[in-house]
């Protein structure tokens, strides 16, 4: 049996993409699968091995301990293929390819740009950083085996440099929510987002939508800053907010049963209008009617199944009416809901997505 290891030093144990889809996936089609993680304790979890890491007390000692002893308990499980998740963890992947092992890098999203965005650096080394990392990564990704992205602008890029790179989309789970509709929620004036709570992410345009609209915004997910939560909390209209804060996926479905749309709004910055977020197709998966930025992606996807409304993340009034329009037209909005599963269940889902993981293993063995 052919060994697989999976490495993350940032991601969770049960990661969506890295557990639940990919890790699942190659368990299923017959490799043996070992999972490097922040995690409690070793473990084996649904025929996975689970490898733990100690959790780093600051990102200074994730980015030097933590990624030394994922190299070291890497050489440990001894496998035939290692496949790893985070920028930090090229250096891994460079070592375990100079011993001849074979290796992937799952890029899951656009790092150049992403390091412009980061609040915790100094503003002035941004763009110096992200260059020095952009041309290391292009040098470093020719020498894996393969390249997985998680969008296809990503994957041009790479291929572009003459890299071996795969696109494999963040397309949901179908059977974690193949639940029977609710019509009944149609009639309930609260909407939701569910995910990491942020000004990029647009929360604030969201409160003072719902507030506007007169409905409630549940929201589930963790604030990206301290800072920000108060700031939040601290205005009149978090009167309308409904906070969850992190929840499993039965808190979830209780959540999308409650809400007559979901949100998915980004600031512009380089690499909304590409991204494709794996919450959008969650909220068609469920039936949800979806409120979406009006990117050039995002429409035609939304708009393209007509499944939602896309609007600009920076107008209030225009997502308030959105949500009105919503609740005011209960048939059109069914309508959306449903067309929104159909197209998941034909176009948008992870069993479309395994066959191409498997197909990238099979074309490395």
């Amino acid at each position: 049996m052919i060994k697989v290891c999976i490495l993350t030093s940032v991601h969770p144990p049960f990661d969506i993409r890295i557990f639940h889809k990919e890790a699942k996936s190659l368990a299923r089609a017959g490799y043996d699968v070992t999972l490097i993680a922040q995690h409690d304790k070793d473990d084996v979890a649904e025929g996975i091995r689970l490898v733990s890491l100690p959790k780093p007390k600051n990102r200074l000692e994730r980015m030097t301990r933590t990624v030394w002893s994922v190299y070291r308990k890497a050489l440990q499980v001894n496998a035939d293929i290692y496949h790893f998740h985070d920028p930090e963890l090229i250096p891994v992947g460079l070592l375990l390819r100079h011993r001849g092992r074979r290796v992937i890098y799952d890029v899951h999203e656009d790092y150049f740009e992403s390091i412009k965005l980061k609040h915790w650096m100094p503003f002035y080394l941004r763009t110096l950083v992200a260059w020095i990392f952009k041309g290391f990564e292009l040098v470093a990704s020719k020498q894996f085996d393969a390249i997985i992205t998680a969008t296809e602008t990503l994957k041009e890029i790479f291929a572009s440099e003459n890299c071996s790179a795969k696109w494999i989309s963040n397309y949901p789970l179908i059977e974690q929510f193949a639940w029977t509709d609710n019509p009944r929620r149609i009639r309930k004036k609260k909407v939701c987002f569910v995910g990491g709570l942020s000004t990029v992410r647009a929360i604030k345009e969201m409160m003072l939508a719902a507030y506007l609209a007169k409905v409630t915004l549940i929201i589930a997910g963790r604030f990206e800053t301290k800072a920000l939560h108060d700031e939040m909390r601290s205005e009149k209209e978090w009167v309308v907010v409904e906070e969850k804060g992190y929840v499993d996926r039965k808190e979830l479905k209780e959540i999308f049963s409650q809400s007559v749309a979901g949100f998915i709004l980004h600031h512009s910055h380089p690499t909304a209008p590409y991204s494709q977020p794996n919450k959008l197709f969650e909220y068609m998966a469920a039936g949800l009617p979806v409120i979406a930025s009006n990117y050039t992606v995002w429409k035609r996807i939304v708009e393209g199944n007509k499944c939602g409304i896309c609007v600009d993340p920076l107008n209030i009034k225009e997502i308030a009416n959105a949500i009105i329009y919503i609740i005011n037209h209960p048939s059109e909005a069914r309508g959306m809901g449903r067309r929104g599963q159909k197209a998941v269940a034909e176009k948008y889902n992870w069993s479309i997505e395994e066959k191409k993981l498997i197909q990238v293993y099979k074309d490395i063995i």
